[in-house]
């Protein structure tokens, strides 16, 4: 029996441990835009994007060519897992204020 629980604990163990090994980056709401407006990630890696809204109002970042979507409510964070991703410009946007919220992930 302990070994089973040995067993479990290492395969619940090692995703974490790749989380933690995972590269992160960082971006910010500010006054309805993002900070950098500019982000440049690696390509062909699993990567960890966190989003820290300091405005009052909640935002949603949102891009159709990374195929996500998530609410972050005002003077908070959120955190995506992207990736792999090939090479290119992946742009995004914060949907509730389109017009100054927006952005691009540069995959190299």
């Amino acid at each position: 029996m302990e070994s089973r629980k040995w067993i479990l604990g290492l395969a619940l163990a090692l995703p974490l441990s790749a989380i933690a090994q995972m590269p992160h980056f960082s971006l910010s709401i500010v006054n309805h835009r993002f900070e950098p407006s500019e982000l440049t990630v690696p390509a062909g890696k699993r990567f960890r994007l966190v989003i820290q809204n300091k405005d009052a109002t909640p935002e949603e970042f949102e891009s159709r060519s990374l195929r996500v979507e998530k609410i972050i409510p005002g003077r908070s964070k959120g955190t995506l897992t992207i990736g792999p991703l090939k090479p290119g410009v992946y742009e995004f946007v914060g949907e509730f204020h389109e017009s100054s919220a927006k952005g691009s992930l540069h995959v190299k």
